[in-house]
């Protein structure tokens, strides 16, 4: 049934929790996955000249991260057997560069994970699962 799955990762431990979905899935399906990892702009501030951090240090210190979170991703798919292609991307909404992804890579399945917060913390903080659910024409499996 799905045989191109995108899957998002920050790195963190729901995430992880995601990715054992999304591997057990895609082995079920004999699909594929396609990892995908949301750099951050740089912050450039207009008010004033002071950087909390160097420009190349902070695009060093996002590739990192994005690659640390991709080998994880890369790893889990080569012990059970899938094809996994990885990449990142920068943007300042991640949830539109995940529905860009999965359009361009013609994924018929996003497996993502949600921190579930509710209430009035889901409100504010809002979430970018959420906003994938809202904008997405494409499946989309949250795992909790």
């Amino acid at each position: 049934m799905f045989k191109r799955i995108l899957f998002p990762t920050d790195g963190s431990e729901v995430t992880a929790k995601a990715l054992t979905t999304a591997v057990d899935l895609a082995r079920s399906q004999s699909a594929q996955i396609f990892a995908l990892a949301v750099k951050e702009p740089f912050p450039y501030s207009t008010i004033t000249e002071m950087q909390p951090m160097p420009p190349q240090e902070f695009f060093d210190s996002q590739e990192r991260f994005a690659e640390m979170h991709l080998q994880q991703v890369h790893e889990a798919c080569k012990a059970a057997g899938i094809a996994c292609t990885a990449e990142s991307v920068e943007s300042l909404h991640p949830w539109e560069a995940i529905l860009e992804q999965a359009r361009a890579l013609e994924c018929d399945l996003i497996v993502m994970a949600s921190h579930g917060r509710r209430g009035l913390a889901g409100l504010l903080l809002g979430s970018e699962t959420q906003k994938v659910l809202t904008h997405s024409d494409i499946p989309v499996l949250v795992v909790r």
